[in-house]
């Protein structure tokens, strides 16, 4: 994997935080937005680790932004009322009452939850919706599909699933400013006054593409991007990600993912990586070493 260029050998040899400041101080002043999700959000002993590795980020200078999301929590909930969601592309068709509940889920439980563990850890944590201050600006997402007997594409629809519109950086930048950590519950509002749900990937990247983030972290289920073999692949542009997934070698949830860091990346911001949330300090691994971890995705 590219871009790493500390050596872990020496960071090892420091044996105070403040020796260690200069390895860690590389992207002193950068933004980077963080996607929290999958089933490592139920885990006490990782979500742990996870904050303490965001206030580390946030003492080190960086600007963590995190943005979560909730789909196994979601579903439970979802089960435990008797609801029951369909998926087309990794997507939750999402009718009002779904939608419903899912923010009840997001903006309340969970991202209240994560502002805990974060403050906990030593930082100071603020909990905020995409309906909070106009911040994100959402629309109603649509989607074709291509009838494999006709060849004719048709609309997909998928409810209350929104996309974002418009993201309003400001209350962002106030929240950063003064020295806390925004954490982002994937809801937002269209001009219709709907709630929508929006997927916390498509979320994260439209934020860090509105800040210019200089990293954007997919933290997930998986690994990361794997061939056909079940191998990890470490290295994609644009042109690889439509490539395999033109021959099927991506599908499913993936699809949504990589979707999103190819859009951030073509945006602004510098480079997007797929981690897997279940290993401990995946994220310190990926910034501060230079074998990095899970796939890095660059224009």
């Amino acid at each position: 994997m590219t871009g790493h260029a500390i050596d872990p050998a020496m960071l090892a040899k420091a044996e105070t935080l403040t020796e260690a400041l200069p390895y860690l101080q590389r992207y002193a002043g950068k933004t980077f937005v963080v996607k929290y999700g999958g089933h490592a959000m139920g885990d006490a002993a990782l979500a742990r680790d996870f904050a303490a590795d965001i206030v580390l980020l946030k003492a080190v200078g960086i600007n963590p932004v995190v943005v979560h999301g909730g789909g196994p929590q979601i579903g439970a909930m979802l089960k435990r009322v008797g609801v029951e969601s369909d998926f087309i592309d990794g997507l939750r068709v999402t009718t009002k009452e779904t939608a419903e509940i899912a923010e009840m889920v997001l903006s309340g439980a969970i991202n209240k939850e994560l502002v805990g563990w974060i403050n906990a850890a030593g930082g100071r944590a603020v909990g905020i919706s995409g309906k909070d201050g106009g911040f994100v600006k959402a629309a109603k997402l649509r989607r074709t599909k291509k009838d494999p007997d006709s060849n004719i594409e048709r609309i997909i629809d998928l409810g209350f699933v929104g996309e974002p519109e418009t993201v309003d950086r400001t209350i962002i930048d106030t929240i950063s400013a003064s020295g806390m950590i925004p954490v982002i519950a994937p809801i937002g509002v269209g001009e219709d006054g709907h709630t929508y749900n929006i997927n916390a990937d498509t979320m994260a990247g439209a934020v860090a593409a509105a800040l210019g983030a200089a990293r954007l972290l997919l933290l997930t289920d998986v690994a990361g991007v794997l061939d056909k073999s079940g191998q990890l692949l470490t290295d994609l542009d644009p042109a690889k990600i439509a490539a395999l997934q033109d021959d099927g070698t991506i599908s499913g949830g993936m699809i949504p993912k990589l979707e999103t860091c190819v859009a951030a990346v073509q945006a602004k911001v510098d480079a997007a990586v797929i981690l897997d949330g279940r290993v401990p300090h995946a994220m310190l691994i990926e910034m501060f070493t230079n074998s990095g971890a899970g796939t890095l995705i660059h224009k």
